[in-house]
């Protein structure tokens, strides 16, 4: 287990840049840590990723760590009859419990925590943040919004709650044959994703018994809120900019990330700053 080295890079790897010849060479650049994104690798390629990296460790004689970031859980809605819906700023939108294609008044949401746990006022954040809606009632089964900006909405696209404590930990089920799968793989770091409050960190490391540390990841704002509980269970921290500045506003993103990591540094934790650029 290489538990106290000093990250200098961490690069994130995948099968156009997973031979072990360009893998000596990233190392050789200056990455010591490698990570591989469970949420587009399966468990074949991560077991080839993982055997590379460490004929790389071998062959160059000095410890090389693997990171793999779980993917955490994915909120979407459904789909549309006609793919793609126009929307307008200040009209009504609904998100519901009925599978039916959306149009351009509603749209399936298949998350009943959602539909559970968002009240009015609410901010949902769709695509990345380019659509924002406004709750402005929810019965359990259905939230109707008003659209404050954005102009459409599509299939499948992403949703964020900056407002909304949902009441689901961050390991899904894939995340869990995920975190078995590698760890025995045996990789040095596990990456948890969405995590929003302190007993988020308990399922992994109850699961993990010590065999990887468990990095965390803050990309909500429930995160920072409760950041010193998080960090105290945490072996490390990432500063997740992409996710964090699509439920922050952008302009406070630099600021948090200036406190995230001094707190850890504070408690002789490792810190991570995940790179990101928005276009929204």
């Amino acid at each position: 287990m290489r538990r106290n080295r000093k990250v200098k890079i961490l690069a994130t790897i995948g099968p156009a840049s997973s031979s072990e010849e360009m893998l000596k060479k990233l190392f050789e650049a200056g990455a010591d840590v490698f990570r591989i994104n469970m949420s587009h690798t399966d468990h074949e390629l991560m077991r080839t990723l993982v055997g590379r990296i460490r004929a790389v460790e071998a062959a160059v004689g000095r410890p090389i760590g693997i990171l793999a970031d779980l993917q955490g859980p994915k909120l979407r809605v459904g789909k549309f009859a006609n793919v793609k819906e126009a929307l307008t700023a200040g009209q009504t939108f609904t998100l519901d419990d009925n599978p039916e294609p959306g149009t351009s008044k509603r749209v399936y949401l298949p998350h009943p925590e959602i539909l559970s746990s968002v009240e009015a006022g609410h901010r949902l954040l769709i695509d990345d943040g380019k659509l924002e809606l406004k709750a402005l009632k929810s019965d359990g089964k259905s939230i109707t919004c008003t659209v404050v900006a954005g102009t459409s909405i599509s299939d499948k696209k992403g949703v964020s709650l900056p407002d909304t404590d949902l009441p689901v930990g961050a390991l899904t089920e894939k995340d869990r044959a995920d975190l078995d799968a590698v760890l025995a793989a045996s990789v040095d770091w596990v990456a948890l994703s969405f995590v929003q409050r302190p007993e988020d960190l308990a399922e992994a490391r109850k699961i993990a018994r010590g065999r990887a540390l468990i990095m965390a990841k803050i990309e909500k704002p429930q995160a920072v809120a409760r950041l010193p509980e998080i960090i105290e269970l945490s072996d490390a921290l990432m500063v997740a900019r992409g996710d964090l500045g699509v439920e922050m506003p952008l302009e406070a993103v630099p600021g948090i990330q200036k406190q995230i990591t001094r707190a850890a540094r504070r408690a002789g934790k490792p810190v991570v700053i995940a790179t990101q650029c928005w276009n929204r």
